[in-house]
């Protein structure tokens, strides 16, 4: 049953404060708990992928974070960077103020660049940053994600003004269908949480509580 949740669980350190020491701390806790991946800046990835070389635990980095608002250029870039320094998993904030903007095109091209330096070699996930959007944009953004070839869609950054909720995911669930993976991230603490995200429809969960989520299951009679 463990392995079960560990295997939803991106190990999230994103603090612009993390230290090189906490960065190895969170690759060994991935490496024990088999979680997805970790989740960590750019300037880390080279780091956790020595880190966690021959072990199956992804490294995810975050493109264009946490705003969004980098040129698309720029997060062209910082993708082909990221994967050349050892980056699986690309997690890219969509250009938010040119949604709001109705700029849709721009948005579209926004993640196409970043799907096509990703290039097979690694997943490319949308955070949409849905406590911006209302339903109708969060329904353009993913649909627009699904256009220009994403993985994933994803909730939140976790450094707006909310985080995942389990009617967002399932709002997002339902318009990109069953072959994209949603991410739930934010505010995602416990087993409880959890759940309701799995069951609205998410296939991954972004969380810094990852341990505390893992030991609250060891520590259950009702799991």
């Amino acid at each position: 049953m463990t392995n079960k949740y560990a295997a939803y669980i991106d190990h999230t350190l994103l603090k612009a404060d993390a230290t090189k020491q906490q960065v190895l701390e969170l690759c060994d806790e991935a490496k024990k708990y088999s979680f997805a991946s970790v989740c960590i800046n750019p300037t880390w990835v080279k780091t956790a992928a020595e880190a966690l070389q021959d072990t199956d635990v992804k490294v995810c980095t975050v493109i264009g974070f946490p705003l969004g608002a980098s040129t698309t250029e720029v997060k062209a870039y910082e993708t082909k960077d990221a994967i050349a320094n050892g980056a699986g998993e690309i997690d890219m904030v969509l250009n938010v103020g040119a949604l709001q903007s109705g700029q849709l095109e721009q948005v579209q091209k926004d993640i196409e660049a970043v799907v096509e330096a990703a290039k097979g070699q690694a997943l490319v996930k949308v955070i949409l940053e849905t406590s911006l959007l209302d339903d109708m944009q969060k329904r353009t953004a993913c649909e627009l994600a699904v256009l220009a070839g994403a993985n994933y869609v994803k909730t939140s950054t976790g450094f707006s003004t909310g985080g995942a909720t389990p009617e967002d995911v399932k709002l997002m669930r339902s318009v990109v269908g069953p072959e994209i993976g949603v991410k739930a991230s934010g505010g995602v603490r416990n087993i409880d949480d959890v759940n309701k995200m799995i069951e609205a429809g998410a296939t991954r969960i972004g969380a810094s509580s990852g341990v505390a989520i893992m030991e609250g299951l060891e520590s259950s009679a009702d799991y």
